[in-house]
């Protein structure tokens, strides 16, 4: 024992000597515990074995190579065909058992698909989309249903959306019973039917808000196809189209009342013209902190720095009475005025302006905005295509197309997401579907890049639709 002692002391020694002459030993720790684990658990054994045929009983065990545990089997768990009744499913260490509730019909393969529930235990690794099949009959069903569900309005996918697949059904069927095959759309909108037998589907999409799996609220988002699908015909991808008939009104209850402020002793207001400057494609808006109950345009007078008068001018006011607005024919790089008398506005409350204000400004110059030029392929100009520019996914500018390329030589710069709406009615506006009388939904295309407008510059681009 006094030997170990002694060459323990005799290694710390001659590493404060090699440290006097700038050199150093190992560092000593403990060892690492190795890579963390990164593959997901494997399924080791299955009791009956999947892809089993002549299935009979009610209980299936898997077993996996680690421990794992079951999460959010609620939201993640698809048996086809749609059982009355869930099955029971229960996880212990490495094994899983499930426990059907539901007699079983005859000649029918079954998929029990999980998502993403199953993990490992110490790494989360997720088994994702793990599916036992197995069948009544004499052979596991092999055909497929795939597609894309999009939003109708945005051209966008919404991976809340679920698909339904329905035997031998009416219309009105999609309202009143729960669907024969149920399966998700994932990030991009894409889903598949698989293990289906030959046999011809009415197809719809869902978002699923009571989990009812029916069609049964105007406000739910909901496609449909105008056609059948036939499994034993060449496959064609469906594309739905999801549309919401009315907008929700869940969420849009007014918050409970607050204490009630006391009343503003003063009329106050912003304007557009923010730093002093002012866009030549918008109106001079001016914003009141309170509704105007007496607003009197006549007496808003804009002038040049000469005081002379714009002529012909009538500036008008919104609904909720705040936002006054003043259209003109802005010329780039020049100085306006614009002078609010006192006794033009007065608030609920009685408060005028304290005194008769006047706003100078000077206007943006051309070379503030950008100049763009889309030439479009493949587009139809039937259906009355409208491009649409948004920000935070919401519509800035809206312009419609009338032939193969559109330009506009002054647009204010910016980054801007940019669809296509099919305008088929021609009123300005996107249309909902309407499932009772079999009218889908105006249909948008959202294009894939960002347009990055910059000022004093010529914006071109060339689109693939």
């Amino acid at each position: 024992m006094k030997k170990n002692i002694l060459i323990f002391l005799g290694l710390i020694t001659s590493c404060y000597a090699l440290i006097s002459f700038n050199s150093g030993c190992a560092q000593i720790g403990f060892p690492t515990g190795g890579a963390r684990d990164s593959l997901a658990p494997v399924l080791s054994k299955a009791s009956p074995e999947n892809y089993r045929t002549n299935f009979t009983g009610n209980k299936i065990t898997l077993s996996f190579d680690e421990y794992i545990e079951i999460k959010d089997l609620q939201s993640n768990l698809l048996v086809s065909p749609l059982p009355k009744n869930n099955p029971s499913i229960n996880s212990n260490l490495k094994t899983i058992s499930i426990k059907l509730k539901d007699s079983l019909k005859p000649n029918t393969t079954y998929s029990i698909n999980f998502g993403d529930a199953i993990a490992d235990v110490h790494e989360g690794n997720v088994l994702k989309n793990f599916t036992y099949t197995f069948s009544t009959g004499s052979f596991i069903d092999s055909l497929q249903v795939k597609g894309k569900v999009l939003l109708a309005e945005s051209g966008k996918p919404d991976s809340t959306l679920l698909v339904f697949l329905y035997r031998n059904a009416v219309d009105s069927e999609v309202i009143s019973r729960k669907p024969d095959y149920v399966t998700k759309a994932n990030s991009t909108g894409d889903f598949t039917f698989s293990n289906l037998p030959a046999a011809s589907f009415k197809i719809y999409a869902l978002k699923d808000g009571d989990g009812g799996k029916t069609y049964n609220g105007k406000s739910e988002l909901f496609a449909f196809n105008d056609a059948e699908v036939n499994t034993a015909e060449p496959a064609i991808p469906v594309i739905l189209f999801a549309y919401a008939e009315e907008k929700s009104t869940t969420g849009n209850n007014p918050p409970p009342a607050a204490q009630k402020k006391p009343a503003e002793k003063k009329l106050k207001y912003n304007t557009s013209a923010s730093a002093k400057l002012q866009d030549i494609l918008q109106p001079l808006q001016i914003n009141f902190g309170s509704g105007l109950k007496l607003f009197d345009a006549s007496k808003i007078i804009i002038s040049d720095t000469n005081y002379r008068p714009l002529t012909n001018l009538l500036p008008g006011i919104d609904s909720t009475r705040k936002q006054v607005s003043v259209k003109v024919n802005w010329q780039p790089e020049t100085e306006y005025i614009v002078i609010l008398p006192k006794e033009a506005f007065q608030d609920s409350a009685d408060n005028f302006l304290e005194k008769t204000d006047t706003i100078r400004f000077t206007t943006k110059k051309l070379a503030d905005y950008g100049s763009i030029v889309l030439r479009f392929k493949k587009i139809d100009i039937s259906k009355h295509p409208v491009i649409q520019f948004l920000q935070s996914d919401a519509v800035k500018f809206s312009y419609p197309v009338t032939s193969a390329e559109w330009n506009n030589k002054l647009f204010i710069p910016g980054d801007y997401e940019v669809r296509i709406l099919y305008d088929t009615n021609n009123n300005g506006t996107w249309d909902p579907g309407n499932y009772k009388t079999k009218l889908q939904p105006e249909r948008a295309v959202s294009l894939p890049q960002r347009l990055n407008i910059k000022a004093d510059w010529e914006n071109e681009r060339e689109i693939q639709l």
